[in-house]
C-alpha cells in the first residue's frame, strides 16, 4: 500500500472540514478539542508524518494522555473513541495503514463510570454570581452565568436567545429552535419552552438591555439577547465566559492550587479551562439542577425547565446524596 505523507495538524484540519457538514457544531468543537491533544503529543514526539503511526505508538499516546491529563475512565474513553474515528478516517485518505483504527484501545466502563460528577457547587455559584453582581454588574458575563445557573439552560439555548424572546412584564423567556436563521437548540422543536424568571434575573436582563448590551443585529437581522460588538456571541464565547469566571482566583483572589498568578497558564484569556477548578457550562448546568432539587423543587418541574427527561436527570444530573433524597421524601409523609 502506498501511503501519502501528511502532518498531524493538516490531517486534523482536513478531518474537521470533512465532518463539518455531517455533525453539529458542538460535536465538531469537541472533536477539535480532543484531537488537539493528539497534535500536541505528535509535536513532542517529533512525529511530522502520520504514515509512521503504529499500534504501539497509539498505545503510547493513550498512556501519555492518561498521565498528562489525569483522566477519569469515562473521559479517557471519550478521547480514545474520537481518536479511533479520526484514525479510521485517515485510512480512507491513505494516510495510515489499513485497519490501524482497530488497534486504538479505550477503557471498558463499569456501571456508573460513564456518569460525570463534575459540577459547580451551590456555594461556589453564589460566590461567582456575587462577585459579578458587585464588580461586573449587568455585563455579558454576568447575564450568561446567571441565565445558565438559574434557568439551567444549555449553551446552545443561551446562544439562540433574541431580545424579543424576553418578556419583562410576563417575567419569562422563550427558547425557540430556529435552524433556518442560524440557531439550533438541543432536541429541536421538542426543546422549545417558556422559562419563568425571578425578579432578580429580570432586573439583571432589563439593565443589560437598557445599558450594556451592544445594540447590534446578527447576519439574519435578528437582535441577539447575548451580543458582542460583532453580533451574536459565539457558543465558544459563552463557554469561555463560564471557564474564566469560575476560576477561584477571580472571585476570591486566592488560588486553591498554590499557583502564582504571574506564572499560571490558566490566566491567559483563551486558556481558562486549564485551571483545575474552572468548570464548563455543562458542569454549571449540572450544579444548577442539583441546587434546584436540593431546594425541594419537584423533579418534574426541574425536568421541564431544564429540558431533560426524568430518566436522564436521575442518571446524569441529580447529585443529591441518598440521605438528602430520603429526608426530602420524609417531608411529604406529614401530609399523609
Amino acid at each position: 500500500m502506498n501511503l501519502e505523507p501528511i502532518d498531524p495538524e493538516t490531517a486534523v484540519e482536513l478531518y474537521l472540514a470533512d465532518r463539518e457538514a455531517e455533525v453539529a457544531k458542538a460535536t465538531l468543537y469537541s472533536h477539535s478539542s480532543r484531537l488537539s491533544h493528539f497534535v500536541r503529543w505528535c509535536d513532542e514526539e517529533e512525529i511530522d508524518n502520520l504514515n509512521e503511526l503504529s499500534g504501539r505508538s497509539l498505545h503510547e499516546y493513550r498512556l501519555w494522555r492518561r498521565c498528562e491529563g489525569d483522566l477519569a475512565p469515562a473521559t479517557e474513553k471519550t478521547q480514545m473513541d474520537t481518536l479511533r474515528v479520526f484514525i479510521n478516517w485517515l485510512e480512507s485518505i491513505d494516510a495510515v495503514v489499513d485497519d490501524l483504527h482497530t488497534k486504538v484501545r479505550s477503557p471498558v466502563l463499569r456501571d456508573g463510570q460513564n456518569v460525570r460528577d463534575v459540577m459547580l457547587e451551590s456555594d461556589r455559584a453564589e460566590e461567582v454570581l456575587s462577585y459579578l453582581a458587585k464588580y461586573e454588574y449587568a455585563s455579558r458575563q454576568h447575564v450568561v452565568l446567571a441565565l445558565m445557573w438559574h434557568t439551567m439552560m444549555r449553551t446552545g439555548a443561551v446562544h439562540s436567545l433574541d431580545v424579543d424572546d424576553y418578556d419583562s412584564d410576563g417575567q419569562y423567556i422563550a427558547v425557540v429552535h430556529r435552524p433556518e436563521t442560524g440557531t439550533t437548540i438541543k432536541n429541536g422543536v421538542d426543546g422549545e419552552r417558556l422559562i419563568a424568571l425571578s425578579n432578580g434575573v429580570c432586573g439583571l436582563i432589563d439593565d443589560w438591555i437598557a445599558n450594556r448590551r451592544p445594540d447590534v443585529d446578527d447576519e439574519f437581522g435578528r437582535r441577539p439577547l447575548v451580543s458582542t460588538s460583532n453580533g451574536r456571541a459565539h457558543r465558544s464565547t459563552l463557554r469561555g465566559d463560564c471557564y474564566r469566571y469560575t476560576r477561584p482566583c477571580i472571585s476570591t483572589g486566592e488560588c486553591p492550587h498554590d499557583r502564582d498568578p504571574d506564572d499560571c497558564g490558566a490566566m491567559v484569556y483563551t486558556a481558562a479551562f486549564d485551571c483545575p477548578s474552572s468548570v464548563s457550562p455543562h458542569a454549571l448546568r449540572r450544579g444548577g439542577i442539583t441546587h434546584h432539587l436540593n431546594n425541594d423543587v419537584p423533579k418534574d418541574v426541574v425536568s421541564d425547565r431544564a429540558n431533560v427527561t426524568p430518566g436522564v436527570l436521575d442518571e446524569h444530573y441529580d447529585r443529591r446524596s441518598q440521605r438528602k433524597r430520603m429526608e426530602q421524601r420524609r417531608g411529604f409523609l406529614d401530609n399523609i
